[in-house]
């Protein structure tokens, strides 16, 4: 029967920054038992947001209120649910794209684009062809 590892004692701090400044030089492998961790779920944690400035043609606020308002939901946050959709989409088609042909696209986005790139191309909805 396989010996038990013996993981060190957690030591008390005087504040968080101790407590950090120990993590950072400290590997948690030797005090914590991870093998018999467990899921924990923070249902009170927000995720932390950051406030932007955005120009939409008024056309395009125009029509996202009228979804949201069709959804009974406030229109911003139907604009954060179309965002995150379609970056979680990009995201998955890069990957199929890289696993596929074994191309090595950036992982993270690149920042600073040329001036002929500062325009987006147009997005078509799905299942619309270019003409």
């Amino acid at each position: 029967m396989p010996k038990r590892k013996q993981f060190k004692l957690i030591p008390r701090f005087e504040s968080e920054a101790d407590e950090r400044a120990f993590w950072e030089t400290h590997d948690t492998a030797d005090y914590v038992d991870w093998s018999r961790a467990r899921v924990a779920v923070f249902p009170n944690l927000k995720p932390s947001t950051e406030t932007i400035s955005l120009r939409l043609p008024a056309s395009l606020l125009a029509e996202l209120k009228v979804l949201a308002n069709r959804r009974d939901v406030p229109y911003q946050s139907l604009l954060k649910v179309f965002l995150a959709e379609r970056i979680s989409h990009e995201l998955a088609r890069e990957a199929r794209v890289r696993a596929n042909h074994g191309l090595d696209l950036p992982a993270r986005p690149v920042t600073g684009r040329a001036k002929s790139a500062a325009r987006p191309a147009p997005v078509r909805p799905a299942g619309q062809r270019e003409r």
